[in-house]
């Protein structure tokens, strides 16, 4: 796509890589960059930085923002850790990231206000958001809870930790992260998300002899894999929903950097690390138990680490000795942020880099097969001819789920037997073919007890009484066993999963086959080429109801659950 002219938002723009695509972007004359980081700080000293550079530019050209894009607006600029301390925004971030998403949840996030803002038709992210995620780390957590447990806690105790652990789940993290992102841009009509991800070793596999502890790999450092193959694959996923934004990732398998080389002093997490002298003769000997947590820290000396060290942006600073290591051949060895970014505006302007994740995993993975799509008309004549030979009709088991499917495929099953013909159900009263399926169930024991037994109740006509068996799918369980009863729950679950019998719900179905009438009808009959798939012999003449077509259109038609790539 052209990025002229083209509000372009860069995610992590502070650090090495967004710096890099930053500079790289204003050649390409976009209307303005919006730079954030994580610190207010950071993100308006790079907006500085950047205006003295190119002081040509418009004064809103460079727009900073600054804050954590993976909780709620109000929580951005509080340390994850306070938040954790704080019972009130523990159980707000809890909730945030476990319940349902709604709109509450989407508008009170952080992306979602940074994109109502802004209105980005690009975005850059450029945030290593496994590292953020992964190295929250939920053995620590789990090693926290583990102790306290054997200390015979209180109730409080145990909620805290309890609380604390669910904080630091990473998968529910990023599956949020994805979903308030993709809805944000959706709404806002984002046009190119391109992500710069992680491999999460630096190229290197399970042998890697970099470790976070004791345990060679580190399962800290496998679960920033992890949650970067997780990303990738949620990102797969958005990358084959029409009408979303273009979706790309570019994954360096290598360290990156420089930003700088200097003297200066070191830091840690953006703190100094004090220094500490002591006489040799203080020593602890090595007897007994060993203390790993000192009852008094000792005196520091005053003076700061300083020291020579090469500025690899978020990844750290290094010294000499570890740059030289991690970047010799056969290690991590490393890739520049200035040919990563170069990599990022080749494919932002419709280049084929190679780099794209995505794309990769689109040419790589096994697609539907030529010699399926020709079997799958055997399959259903197979299927016809038991159901024939058996006097026994194969609606929905509820296996494959979700039970929205079961419903749908009873309700146009019940339709069919009252009506025989999409055109009869049409043209007749709503209220009759209401009366006429529950009739049908009072009188069809067999057909009666499939329904309830596979977990799908039947709502009456009256929309007052439900038919259920021992097992209901919807509502589903979420901890508490008695539900209000509200009118909008009811029309909510009958949706997701009851067969309702409700005149409204007829009159529902009768809109749905009209569209689909209208949609094969205004195909010409003489037009005999391969434009069109659900033509009126596809629906036989609308004669015959094959149930599982017209459940298929209205996944694509109300669902937008249209496959997008073959």
């Amino acid at each position: 796509m052209d990025i002229k002219n083209k509000t372009i938002l860069v995610l992590g723009g502070w650090g090495l890589v967004g710096n890099a695509i930053t500079r790289k972007l204003v050649n390409e004359n976009p209307k303005r960059i919006i730079v954030t980081s994580l610190r207010r700080s950071e993100a308006e000293e790079h907006v500085s930085n950047l205006k003295a550079d190119y002081p040509d530019l418009p004064g809103d050209f460079f727009v900073p923002w600054w804050g954590n894009i993976f909780v709620r607006y109000d929580f951005k600029d509080i340390n994850r850790l306070d938040l954790l301390q704080s019972k009130e925004s523990r159980q707000i971030l809890i909730s945030d990231t476990m319940d349902e998403m709604n709109k509450e949840i989407l508008h009170e996030s952080s992306i979602y206000k940074l994109l109502d803002e802004h209105k980005p038709d690009i975005i850059i992210d450029s945030i290593n958001a496994a590292t953020g995620i992964a190295y929250q780390d939920v053995y620590t957590t789990y090693r926290t809870i583990k102790k306290t447990m054997q200390n015979n806690p209180s109730v409080d105790e145990l909620i805290e930790q309890t609380e604390k652990l669910f904080s630091t789940l990473y998968v529910p993290q990023l599956i949020r992260h994805i979903q308030l992102l993709y809805a944000s841009m959706e709404e806002f009509n984002t046009q190119v998300y391109l992500k710069i991800g992680t491999s999460g070793t630096g190229g290197m596999g399970l042998n890697i002899p970099y470790t976070h502890s004791e345990e060679k790999p580190s399962r800290v450092l496998l679960s920033k894999s992890a949650v970067a193959g997780a990303h990738t694959l949620l990102l797969f996923l958005m990358g084959r929903t029409p009408e979303g934004p273009i979706t790309k990732e570019i994954k360096p398998t290598a360290a990156i950097a420089w930003k700088k080389i200097e003297y200066g002093e070191i830091t840690k997490a953006g703190k100094p690390i004090d220094l500490i002298d002591l006489p040799i003769e203080s020593a602890v000997k090595l007897e007994e138990k060993f203390k790993l947590h000192l009852d008094e820290p000792f005196p520091t000396t005053g003076e700061t680490l300083k020291s020579i060290f090469i500025d690899t942006g978020e990844n750290g600073t290094f010294s000499r000795g570890e740059f030289e290591t991690i970047t010799s051949q056969g290690q991590m060895e490393y890739v520049t942020p200035e040919e990563i970014a170069q990599s990022v505006i080749y494919e932002l302007k419709g280049g084929n880099t190679g780099h794209d994740i995505i794309n990769a995993l689109d040419n790589a993975t096994m697609e539907p097969t030529y010699r399926a799509g020709f079997l799958q008309h055997h399959a259903v004549e197979k299927l016809i001819e038991l159901e024939d030979r058996h006097n026994k009709e194969s609606v929905a088991f509820e296996l494959l789920g979700p039970p929205r499917l079961s419903k749908l495929l009873h309700e146009i099953n019940l339709l069919r037997h009252v009506a025989l013909t999409m055109k009869a159900i049409v043209t007749a009263s709503a209220a009759e073919l209401s009366e006429k399926m529950f009739n049908l169930l009072k009188e069809n024991n067999d057909l009666r007890s499939e329904i309830i037994s596979i977990g799908i109740p039947i709502l009456y006509p009256d929309g007052k009484s439900l038919l259920r068996g021992n097992l209901m799918k919807i509502p589903p369980y979420r901890g508490e066993d008695e539900l209000e009863i509200t009118q909008e729950k009811i029309d909510l679950w009958a949706k997701d999963g009851w067969v309702d019998l409700r005149e409204e719900n007829i009159i529902l179905w009768q809109k749905r086959l009209k569209e689909l009438i209208e949609e094969a009808e205004t195909i010409p009959d003489n037009d005999t080429s391969s434009l069109h798939v659900r033509n009126k012999r596809y629906w036989n003449n609308f004669e015959e109801i094959d149930i599982g077509k017209v459940v298929s259109w209205i996944f694509i038609h109300e669902e937008r659950g249209l496959r997008m790539k073959a």
